[in-house]
Parts: C-alpha cells; structure tokens; sequence
C-alpha cells in the first residue's frame, strides 16, 4: 500500500511540473504609491526627466513639473498635421520620443514622433509605414531602440491576428530591424483583447510592461536563446495599465498614469 501510495503522489507531482514551471514566480516585490497630481493629457502615456514629467493624450502632451504637479508647458496637434494616437514615450538627450499610430485604423501605420523637451515643438519624425502592429512604446538600451507593436482582437486588430501577435522589435540607431521577440503566453492570456501598452528597461536591466487595464505591471528579461521574452515577475501596481517611465534622477522610481481619473501616478519598487 505504501508504495502504491508513493507512486500515485509522484505520478501527481509530475503532472504539476509542467504547470509549474509555466507560471512565473510568486512576486516579492510591488510597487507603492508615493505621490499623484491631476494631468489632463494622462490618458495613454508619461515620460519623465531629470524635473519634469510629460503626460501624453492622443494629440496632445502636457509638461508638469515632478515635484509641484505645475503644468509648465503644453503641446496640440495642429489640424490635419499627421497626428492620430501618440502612446508611451521616453526622454532621451533632451528630447521626447513618442510612439504613434492610427489606431483603429486598419492597415495599421506607426511612427516614432519627437519632440524637444525645453519648448515641445515637434522636431523629427520616423514612419514605419505598415509593419508588425501598432506601435504603443519605444525605449532605448545599449544603443539600439526597441519598439512594442500590439495586436488586438476586436477593435484595432487585423482578423486573424490577437494579441498573441504582439512583438518587441530592436533597432539600431538608424531604424533598421536588428531582431525581435514575441511575448509569453502566460503574459499575453492577461492583456484580453488588448495587448502592451507601456514598457520601459528598468535599472535592474529587466524591461518591465503593463497591459491596457490591469493594476499590474510584468517584469521580462530578453532571453539568451530562443525568440520569446521570459515573464520573471507579476507586480501589483496602483494604476491601470498603459504607458510608463523609470525615474532618470530617482532610481526604483516608475512613473504611471491614472487614465479613469486624468492622473499622472508615481510608484516607489519595494522589495527583497
């Protein structure tokens, strides 16, 4: 009997191996609440500086200063000038980088839109044209630009392609493909119908993402071999999905957006 006993809890231990070895580790660390402060224009996305932050809407970008919450400056998409869905950005050398598209339009057209951090004036532009999805953010690491292209399923999303089409594109300084990953499957069953819609390299080096309405944010890791990002670490978070940015002068520092409410949230990672 005991060793009937011992066979049949092997034969359960085995079966939940594979489950196991799926799901990602149970999260040590979260993410607190340290500040908010109102923002129209949080709505898709905020990129942070040394002093201010940028609150990102459709078609327009507001400046605020980090500490005071005072808004400082504004930018509006000018009547007919291309503009249709600006999404997460990043501050890199004095300038604002924002992913964009013309989300729900189907084909879906992306481009990366860039603007000079001191006055907000549109500066540059690089179209993708019609790629791998829709872009929803950009950051930088090592040199090389990495790109989110979402696909969704229902509203904005080409039939026959959900959000399991979702990729991560690296380029190189000129916008030239150098690769790319596709997301875990664990990950992509909590977007919906939605798919990535913020990401940001975080000073650990791990690239961290949310979806489009979970209070959660996903810590990935570019894996050595293979073409899929590995999921690390599910974080509880204080604000629902959309676009992020880690802190340049404060480290551990993620900055977020309140959609439902037009706010602008900052999260302090705490944790073994």
């Amino acid at each position: 009997m005991r060793q009937l006993a011992r066979a049949a809890i092997a034969a359960l231990l085995a079966a939940a191996a594979p489950l196991a070895a799926a799901d990602p580790p149970a999260a040590g660390r979260r993410l607190v609440e340290v500040r908010r402060f109102r923002a129209a224009e949080a709505r898709q996305g905020v990129a942070a500086d040394a002093h201010h932050v940028y609150a990102i809407d459709d078609r327009r970008i507001g400046k605020y200063a980090k500490r005071s919450g005072e808004r400082v400056a504004g930018w509006n998409a000018p009547e007919g000038g291309g503009f249709v869905h600006l999404n997460g950005g990043v501050v890199l050398d004095g300038r604002l980088y924002c992913a964009h598209s013309n989300y729900p339009g189907i084909p879906m057209l992306s481009s990366i839109e860039i603007f000079d951090t001191a006055s907000l004036a549109h500066v540059a532009s690089h179209g993708f044209g019609i790629f791998q999805g829709s872009a929803t953010w950009l950051d930088r690491r090592d040199g090389a630009f990495f790109v989110a292209f979402a696909n969704y399923a229902g509203r904005g999303g080409v039939p026959g392609r959900g959000p399991e089409w979702t990729s991560l594109v690296r380029f190189d300084a000129r916008w030239r493909p150098q690769g790319g990953f596709g997301f875990p499957p664990a990950l992509v069953s909590r977007f919906g119908t939605r798919s990535s819609s913020g990401g940001a390299f975080g000073p650990d080096g791990l690239l961290y993402t949310t979806g489009h309405d979970a209070r959660e944010v996903y810590a990935l890791r570019l894996p050595r071999a293979g073409g899929a990002l590995e999921l690390v670490e599910i974080l509880p978070a204080p604000a629902a999905g959309q676009g992020i940015a880690w802190d340049p002068a404060e480290p551990g520092l993620l900055w977020m957006i309140e959609k439902s409410s037009r706010e602008v949230v900052a999260a302090r990672l705490e944790g073994p």
